[in-house]
Order: C-alpha cells, then sequence, then structure tokens
C-alpha cells in the first residue's frame, strides 16, 4: 500500500517509487514535495503523520526567495538599480563608512552587517524599521566588498527598509500585493489568523549517537546565531510566524513555494512569467562565491540573495537559483530546464541545511524534464 499521497505526472512514476520508498522505511518522516515544469504542476504529493496536503510550517530561510522576487520586481520595472548606492535610496545607510555600498553588494551578503554594533534584539528584528535603523547606523564587520558572509537574519530587515524606502511599502505589503495574492500563492509573510489551524510546528532536528563530529565555526558565528536576546522560536513562535520575517519566518506549503518560483521565471496555468528573462538573468547571476565568514564555509555562493548551487548544494544548472532552510526545506529554479521545486519537511536530517535528498531530487528532475 503506498503512504505518497498527491498528484505525480506519469513521466514521474519512478520518483514516486521512490518517495514512497522513503516513507515506507522512515514512520517519522513527513514531507510536502511540489515541482512545475515550464509552468505546469507535474509533482504535488505529500506523505507521512505531521504533515497533510493544505499543512502550513515555515521553512527557515527558504523565506528569502520573496527578497529576491520583490527586489526583482522592483528592477523590472526600474524602480531599484542594482549598482546604484544604498544611500541614494535611504539616507542613513551612508553612516559609518558605507556610503559606497551598491544594492548589489547588500543583497548578495557583501555589505559586512550580519549583526549590528551592539547585538540585535527580537524586538528589533521582527519590527519593519527597528533593526534597520540600527544595522544603517553599524560599522560593518569587514570593508563592504571586501568578503561576504551570510546574513542570515539581517538580510530580511535590510531588504525589507530598501523596499520601503523605494516603494513606501513594506516588503511584506509589497509582496502580498504584487506577487502573492495576484498569483495565488500559498506562501505568506505573516499568516492570516484564518489560515492559522492548518499550521503545523516545524520539529526539532535529532542528532545520531554516532555523530561525535566537533564542527568548526567562524568568530562572527555565535555572534550572529546564538546572541539574539528574547525568547523566540523563528520557526514556532507566534510573535514570529504572525509577523513573518522576511529573512526566515515565512510560512506556507511546498506547492506554495514551488509555485512562486514559477510565476516569476516561467509563469503558471498558461500565464506570463512577472519577471523577464533578462531580469531573472540580473538577479539570479552569481555574485560571490567561495568562504563565507559567518558560516565557515569554503564553497559559499549568492546570486542577488538567493543561493547558487555548491558542491553542499547542488540544485540545479549553472543558472538556477534558490533558497534552502535551516531544518531541511528547499525551494529553487531552473530557467534552462523550466523545473520549479520546493520540500518542506516536519523533521529534517541532522546536521540541518537542506535536506540531501531533496537537493538530489531537484537536480534530477531538471535533467530528467528539460
Amino acid at each position: 500500500m503506498s503512504l505518497l499521497e498527491g498528484t505525480v505526472d506519469d513521466r514521474l512514476a519512478g520518483i514516486a517509487e521512490r518517495l514512497d520508498g522513503w516513507l515506507q522505511t522512515d514512520p517519522d518522516l513527513s514531507f510536502q514535495v511540489a515541482a512545475y515544469h515550464r509552468g505546469d504542476l507535474v509533482l504535488d504529493a505529500w506523505g507521512g503523520p505531521h504533515l497533510g496536503r493544505d499543512s502550513v510550517m515555515v521553512p527557515y530561510s527558504v523565506t528569502k526567495n520573496t527578497i529576491g522576487l520583490s527586489v526583482g520586481l522592483l528592477v523590472e520595472r526600474g524602480e531599484l538599480d542594482l549598482d546604484e548606492r544604498v544611500s541614494t535610496y535611504w539616507p542613513e545607510f551612508a553612516a559609518k563608512g558605507k556610503g559606497a555600498v551598491t544594492v548589489r553588494q547588500l543583497l548578495s551578503h557583501q555589505a559586512g552587517l550580519p549583526q549590528a554594533d551592539t547585538n540585535l534584539t527580537w524586538d528589533e528584528l521582527l519590527d519593519h524599521h527597528a533593526a534597520a535603523a540600527r544595522l544603517a547606523d553599524s560599522t560593518p564587520f569587514w570593508h563592504p566588498g571586501s568578503a561576504f558572509g551570510y546574513h542570515a537574519i539581517t538580510i530580511g530587515n535590510l531588504g525589507d527598509e530598501l523596499v520601503y524606502r523605494v516603494t513606501g511599502r513594506t516588503l511584506h505589503e509589497f509582496y502580498e500585493q504584487e506577487i502573492r495574492a495576484p498569483h495565488g500563492i500559498d506562501f505568506h509573510l505573516g499568516l492570516p489568523a484564518e489560515l492559522e489551524d492548518r499550521r503545523t510546528d516545524v520539529l526539532p532536528m535529532i542528532r545520531p549517537v554516532s555523530d561525535t563530529l566537533v564542527r568548526e565555526y567562524s568568530a562572527l558565528g555565535p555572534l550572529v546565531f546564538g546572541s539574539m536576546s528574547g525568547d523566540v522560536d523563528l520557526g514556532n513562535s507566534p510573535r514570529s510566524w504572525r509577523y513573518g520575517h522576511p529573512g526566515g519566518s515565512g510560512t506556507g506549503t511546498a506547492r506554495g513555494l514551488a509555485r512562486l518560483m514559477a510565476a516569476a521565471v516561467t509563469g503558471v496555468d498558461g500565464s506570463e512569467p512577472f519577471l523577464s528573462a533578462d531580469t531573472v538573468s540580473r538577479i539570479g547571476q552569481q555574485q560571490i562565491r567561495g568562504y563565507d565568514e559567518v558560516l565557515h564555509q569554503h564553497d559559499r555562493a549568492h546570486a542577488i540573495v538567493f543561493q547558487k548551487p555548491s558542491q553542499q548544494l547542488a540544485f540545479g544548472g549553472p543558472r538556477s537559483f534558490g533558497h534552502d532552510g535551516a531544518a531541511g526545506a528547499l525551494a529553487c529554479v531552473d530557467p534552462d530546464t523550466g523545473v520549479a521545486f520546493a520540500w518542506t519537511i516536519a523533521r529534517g536530517p541532522w546536521p540541518g541545511g537542506a535536506d540531501p535528498r531533496a537537493v538530489a531530487l531537484a537536480a534530477e528532475l531538471g535533467r530528467f524534464l528539460s
């Protein structure tokens, strides 16, 4: 008896068997998986005890795709120039030696602001302007453009303020009005009260007894990830998912995430994409690759907000882009193959980051369907 539910294109029967096999061998495994190919939904499946068809959850940093695509729409409309100085739109940002920082550098983790001069609080981070104001008045941890490091949470606040300075609307408002609602995307920055009965918690990862590896960190790692004051679980605290931090606490389904990526790049259901091929190329183009000053990873790569494929994250071809999440989720798109893919998982595999099964599946779909 198959444990996998949903719909699968006939061409993907072998993949459906594999997904069902995973469920058969691990009774705790619970996932949603979805894929569009050139605008058509070819995979919409789920299984396991913790997630149903319409369950919504926080996929952590997969949420950052909303920043990248919102910025892309402003670039498309000519309202935002990636090579313009941030201070042109946001004058206060020029403080403490940041006057020459470009939008391109800011949104590819090169600005040196993964944390403020003194540690940001959750009260500031879960606010449309408070953390951004403190970051604008902070000295970068490195000379902007000389290095890069993952702005794990702060890129959400920085992106929010930049969108606000350009449009007069918060990133949440812009995303909702210009992207989510018009395209019927079941992924929200701030979960509406009427949808809260669909929400499910992110379950803790389980460290295998056999894992005795002592992981190395950069000097910045503990400062960025370990010093946020206040009792907030980014994925499970109501104040977090009700706010919907664009860096890490949007809420939705794998189907919604795949539709988001497809609507931008290929269009869905016969509609035109909301970004042109030229804009997709510009925001999806690799900006940096190499050593990450925050994560202490030696093969990390970013486009404009998005991650690019790397040794650890080989989800597609050289023009593909997307973002993973700390607890196993992934959403990505490959303009060359026309495949938009998303995976959410209730309990991700140790030690975190994109589930390797999802990464391999995204790449395989691209090769198979292209």
